[in-house]
C-alpha cells in the first residue's frame, strides 16, 4: 500500500461524541483497481478530487454490506466520518433513506471546496470549526450514553442489557434507530462487533472472539457484512479492502 498515503486525526473532546476522525487518503497510483469497503457503523463526509480534476463532495449513511469503490488513480479524498447521533445533532436530519447508498451534496457544502485539498491540517481544523457551529443543543445523556455503552462493549452486548443500562425501552431505541439511521439497534450492535473483529482477522486470528455463537456464526456474519470468508478477507488479495490496507499491525 506504498501508493495510498493515509492521515486520521480526531477531534478535540467537544466534539468526541459525533466525530469519529476526520481522514485523507491519496491515492498515487496510476493503476485502475476496484475495492471493497466494509461496514463501520459511521455515517462519512467526503470531499473527492479526481485525476481530471473533477470535484465532488458526497456522504453516505450506514452501510450493512461490502460496498464496491470504483477505480480512483490519482486521486484525493479527505473525509469525516461521523458517530450516528450527529445525524440528529449535527445534520438534523434522517439518514434512513441513505442506509447502503450516498448522496451527492453541492460542491460548496459547509462552504467547503476542492481547494480545501490542498491541506489537510487546515482541512482539519476548518472541518472540525464547522461542525462546532452546526451543533444547536445539547447531546440528550441517555442517547450519549447509549452509544458509549455500544463503542465500549465492542458490540458485544445485547438490546436489552443497553435498554437497562439507559433506562430507556428497547422498542423506543429501536425506533430511534431505524427513524435516524434505517436499521434497528441489534443490527447496528453486530455492524460494530463485526467491526471490532477485522483487527484480529488482519492478523490469521480466526477464533470468534466477540461473543458469536460459535464458529459458523462468525463465518456466517463475517459473510454477511464483508461478501466472503474470513480466510479471504485475511489474504486480501490485492488490497482489495479498504480498511485492512490502511489498518495498522498493532
Amino acid at each position: 500500500m506504498d501508493q495510498l498515503e493515509y492521515l486520521s486525526l480526531e477531534p478535540d473532546n467537544f466534539l468526541s461524541d459525533l466525530v469519529e476522525s476526520v481522514w485523507m487518503v491519496k491515492n498515487h497510483a496510476d493503476e485502475k483497481r476496484e475495492g471493497i469497503i466494509v461496514p463501520d457503523g459511521k455515517i462519512d463526509l467526503f470531499l473527492f478530487l479526481g485525476e481530471d480534476e473533477s470535484f465532488e463532495i458526497f456522504i453516505s449513511g450506514i452501510c450493512t454490506g461490502p460496498v464496491i469503490k470504483p477505480p480512483f488513480p490519482r486521486s484525493t479524498m479527505f473525509a469525516i466520518s461521523f458517530h450516528p447521533i450527529a445525524a440528529e445533532y449535527v445534520f438534523k436530519q434522517s439518514f434512513s433513506s441513505l442506509k447502503d447508498t450516498k448522496q451527492t451534496l453541492p460542491c460548496d457544502y459547509w462552504g467547503f471546496s476542492k481547494y480545501d485539498l490542498e491541506n489537510f491540517e487546515q482541512f482539519y481544523r476548518k472541518a472540525c470549526n464547522i461542525i462546532k457551529m452546526q451543533v444547536e443543543k445539547k447531546i440528550d445523556e441517555r442517547k450519549k450514553k447509549l452509544f458509549e455503552l455500544i463503542y465500549l462493549s465492542k458490540g458485544e452486548t445485547t438490546v436489552k442489557e443497553l435498554s437497562q443500562e439507559v433506562s430507556w425501552s428497547s422498542r423506543e431505541i429501536n425506533r430511534y434507530f431505524n427513524t435516524w439511521l434505517g436499521v434497528s439497534l441489534k443490527s447496528y450492535i453486530n455492524i460494530i462487533r463485526f467491526s471490532n473483529s477485522l483487527k484480529q482477522l488482519k492478523k490469521g486470528d480466526f477464533y470468534p472472539e466477540l461473543n458469536y455463537g460459535d464458529q459458523s456464526h462468525f463465518i456466517r456474519e463475517v459473510k454477511k457484512f464483508a461478501g466472503v470468508k474470513p480466510t479471504i478477507l485475511n489474504k486480501n488479495e490485492n488490497d482489495r479492502f479498504i480498511q485492512l490496507s490502511l489498518m495498522s499491525e498493532t
